[in-house]
């Protein structure tokens, strides 16, 4: 599992160690990896090569310009552009110097000309307390090294994003590889700043932070979690799902649900709804039933929303759904239809998998809001509702209602699944772990991650369009995947 934690924890923990230890030796210990990155991306060797560091002011100036003594060292030609020379880290400035590296200022030179000639820039300019997008004065050079041939690599974060929301509020530095240090930053698994990251390397220096902000799930990870059938198993021990979507306009809605509930291991499926021709004809295995969802028979979970409408006879369905007494999950129309103080009274857990503008008209506020600042809002969603929330996108987060939980982020997301239906077919995944008898947390994580995993199989290794069946029809073999 990837954790993250924010800059406040990160500065209390280097406080900590730096305690114990000889002065500068964390720095030592950045700067080295750093160097040792860098070598590795420039083809395994520094020798030749021309490197230009970017260099701001503070400790992460002082990592970068170790580093680039270190690459001095090894052959490389070097040169600092100093952005704040009064302020540049005396004895990272020093070490430059002595390994033969030169330091000049966007004044000395055409900064932009050297590094359209380098074969790698390292970003130095801003660490990991810096807000708000870069300075003027550091634009041209973050747009220089974007157009210029060479690797960018940047130093503990991009220069320019926020490294606990993972906003980008202005210009920033577009690495091809970001080089973290002790533990990564929430900002580097969250869009839009994860799209400025590039490749991730974590760096250990040493640091033991607490209880992180936020989670990212990997295979042992979500295999843990998944339900195995036993000898005794039966296909209520195995979850039965209710799912109430579909409408006579959207009948697909309701087929892809329980598509995703199948495929992802549920022992039964009970649609209610109109698209029960439609459904059958699919899946003669799912048992059908004209509503309303109290009289449908025995359900361990339900989902309900897709496709469904907003006429009358859909808001009592969410309604009927909302009173039962075991999980629910309420993705699409259901999400207009929901009454927050009956999710909020609930005493079995409920999911809400909206995508941003869903969240944004739950919220009240508007969708680019919600989309540049997704951390903040699937946190207060989760928290408004008292409810576990996905929030889709991009990067697909997993918020708890209970403050303090790890928020988590699923790294399995593709864009191939921006493709009308996928969402349902989350739903109907997310469904069936629920009734398996996963925690809401652990069924939105392990669905999304299986759901990103399936699109990934089926799209292919070179990737190809994919529909939203063909993603319900890969979780087969998403799931081996993770299992093996």
């Amino acid at each position: 599992m990837r954790v993250a934690h924010n800059v406040n924890t990160v500065r209390a923990a280097e406080r900590e160690l730096m305690s114990r230890v000889p002065d500068g030796t964390l720095m030592q210990r950045a700067a080295a990896g750093l160097a040792a990155a860098c070598a590795t991306a420039l083809g395994g060797g520094a020798y030749g090569a021309r490197v230009v560091v970017l260099t701001g002011s503070g400790d992460n100036g002082g990592d970068a310009l170790y580093a680039g003594a270190r690459l001095a060292r090894r052959g490389a030609g070097v040169t600092a552009v100093l952005l704040s020379p009064e302020k540049a880290h005396p004895g990272g400035l020093a070490a430059l110097r002595a390994a033969g590296g030169r330091a000049v200022t966007p004044a000395d030179v055409d900064a932009e000309a050297l590094i359209h000639r380098a074969d790698l820039v390292l970003d130095g300019i801003v660490g990991i307390g810096g807000k708000g997008g870069l300075r003027p004065e550091a634009v041209p050079l973050a747009e220089a090294a974007h157009a210029a041939p060479a690797i960018v690599v940047a130093v503990d974060l991009p220069s320019g994003v926020d490294a606990d929301t993972g906003e980008v509020r202005g210009a920033a530095v577009r690495a091809d590889m970001t080089v973290t240090f002790g533990t990564y930053k929430p900002g580097l698994l969250i869009d839009p700043a994860a799209e400025y990251a590039g490749a991730l390397r974590l760096i250990g220096i040493g640091l033991e932070p607490p209880a992180p902000d936020l989670e990212a799930l990997q295979h042992v990870d979500v295999a843990a979690l998944l339900p195995h059938p036993s000898a005794e198993s039966d296909k209520y021990r195995r979850g039965v799902v209710g799912v109430v979507a579909g409408s006579e306009r959207y009948p697909g809605a309701a087929v892809l649900a329980v598509a995703g509930a199948l495929r992802a291991g549920a022992g039964a499926v009970r649609y209610v709804g109109p698209g029960a021709r439609a459904v059958i004809a699919r899946f003669p295995e799912a048992l059908v039933s004209a509503g309303p969802p109290h009289k449908a028979g025995r359900v361990q979970a339900w989902v309900v929303g897709p496709g469904l409408g907003d006429g009358s006879e859909a808001r009592q369905s969410v309604a009927d759904v909302l009173a039962s007494d075991v999980p629910v999950l309420v993705d699409a129309d259901g999400l207009r239809l929901l009454d927050r103080a009956a999710v909020r009274g609930r005493s079995a857990p409920t999911v809400l998998t909206p995508h941003a503008g869903e969240a944004a008209a739950l919220l009240g506020v508007a969708r680019e809001e919600v989309e540049a600042s997704r951390l903040v809002f699937v946190r207060r969603l989760a928290a408004e509702f008292g409810a576990t929330a996905l929030l889709k996108g991009s990067t697909t987060l997993v918020a708890d209602p209970e403050a303090g939980v790890p928020v988590r982020v699923n790294p399995t997301g593709t864009p191939w699944l921006a493709t009308a239906g996928s969402g349902d077919v989350l739903s109907g995944i997310t469904g069936s772990l629920l009734a398996a008898g996963l925690a809401a947390r652990d069924a939105a994580s392990a669905g999304a991650y299986l759901h990103g995993l399936a699109a990934r199989v089926a799209a292919g290794a070179v990737g190809a369009p994919v529909a939203a069946h063909d993603v319900a029809d890969a979780v087969p073999d998403a799931w081996r995947s993770v299992r093996s």
